[in-house]
């Protein structure tokens, strides 16, 4: 008999690293539950905490900051600058370069959803972006 997809409830005990450099509590996944054209998970980015410039291939995102805030580089050469803070949504477009980060002093924290069941799987690494704004560069607004 075939298995046929089925709720499931996911406890938040299992982390991961992406290849944007940060760490994400796993979630809804295509690898955890099966996931067909969504991913959920959680992240918690600690002051300090900068990712790698990258892009989510043919993936939209979509960004629900429970707690603190954080700066977001983003667009052709990470020219445009952004700030979210908590109660507030972001939208990514797929193919968007970005680079997010939190300058501190306190943990932002957000639940992540993209389009990509395969979370990693779409991560395109820029490293030719990273340099252009140095670790401790912050953007206006932070």
């Amino acid at each position: 008999m075939e298995n046929s997809p089925t709720c499931r409830v996911v406890r938040d005990d299992d982390s991961y690293e992406g290849k944007q450099g940060l760490t994400y509590m796993a979630g809804i996944s295509a690898e955890r539950v099966g996931a067909q054209a969504i991913c959920m998970h959680l992240l918690r980015l600690p002051p300090g905490a900068r990712a790698k410039a990258h892009l989510h291939q043919s993936h939209e995102t979509a960004i629900y900051v429970l707690s603190g805030r954080a700066g977001m580089w983003f667009g052709e050469n990470l020219a445009e600058h952004l700030v979210v803070q908590a109660g507030e949504y972001l939208y990514i477009p797929a193919g968007v370069p970005h680079l997010p980060y939190n300058p501190g002093p306190t943990e932002a924290v957000a639940v992540l959803a993209r389009t990509d069941p395969n979370e990693q799987e779409s991560v395109l690494l820029r490293p030719d972006l990273d340099a252009i704004h140095g670790p401790d560069e912050v953007g206006p607004g932070m």
